[in-house]
């Protein structure tokens, strides 16, 4: 059973984190299933989750699909932020727990960008998919004084996030999170295998993607940064990189079914 909290009504809080990770999965499954079809020439794109947005737009009833993963994404941030702000599930305020505390909110502030994005695409304006980004925001901080040790930072930062998905997967930390009682032992073990693969994918795309931003610092070259849809692309180029490409996509939907399985059997509150 989850526990819930009187200082605010959970019912509402706890819906809008379950339709935010639901609509996150749906996401994180068409950047996978794009580049899986790019991996095996079947058509499909290496991009990241903006133009997964812009995907879902093209499709039958793309509108009113993508005003449901919207919705999902604002409850996806306001979870975040509920989590940062209210602490239902305790971590506290020493320095481990305000780190996590912190690292919701940075979270949050992220997908507030993908939501405002798919609100754009709605609205018929923004949403361009062929800027980067991740450019941009580089070459700001790069113009900073110290820029070059805040760019490498925040690369280091995020390989070690890649590396924290590693230790997820690994360890399985993540199964203490799921109320999975009503599944079978069979289907459980389903559930994790598919959960540890999708986060393993993860930290590959991490590390890549932190890679980038050192080598960004390293030369003072914002261009030299890059996203989800870079990091795709990268291991497209590999020897290789068909089936490297294949297996990281595929671990991409992997994730989404991870997200969605948090949709469903995540207990929220267990403060």
């Amino acid at each position: 059973m989850t526990k819930q909290l009187t200082h605010y009504p959970s019912i509402w809080v706890e819906r809008l984190a379950r339709l935010g990770y639901a609509s996150k999965g749906v996401v994180y499954g068409i950047v996978g299933l794009l580049a899986a079809q790019a991996a095996f020439g079947t058509g499909g794109r290496t991009t990241d989750t903006r133009g997964a947005l812009q995907t879902l737009l093209t499709q039958p009833f793309g509108k009113l699909l993508l005003t449901l993963i919207a919705i999902g994404l604002i409850g996806y941030v306001l979870w975040r932020f509920v989590q940062a702000i209210k602490d239902p599930e305790n971590k506290g305020t020493d320095a481990k727990g305000l780190a996590q505390r912190i690292g919701y909110a940075i979270n949050g502030l992220i997908y507030a960008g993908l939501a405002v994005s798919a609100v754009q695409l709605i609205q018929g304006s923004g949403g361009n998919s062929n800027s980067n980004s991740t450019d941009d925001w580089t070459a700001r901080l790069l113009s900073q004084p110290f820029g070059q040790w805040l760019v490498g930072t925040i690369g280091a930062f995020i390989i070690g996030m890649g590396f924290y998905q590693f230790y997820k997967a690994f360890t399985a930390k993540f199964r203490k999170e799921l109320n999975l009682t009503e599944l079978s032992q069979t289907e459980r073990k389903w559930v994790m295998g598919i959960c540890r693969f999708g986060l393993l994918a993860r930290g590959v795309v991490f590390c890549i993607i932190g890679w980038f931003l050192i080598q960004a610092a390293r030369q003072f070259d914002a261009s030299a940064a890059g996203g989800l849809a870079e990091a795709l692309q990268t291991l497209a180029q590999q020897p290789y990189g068909s089936w490297l490409l294949g297996i990281v996509a595929f671990g991409l939907v992997a994730y989404g079914i991870y997200l969605l399985i948090q949709a469903r059997y995540s207990q929220l509150f267990t403060g």
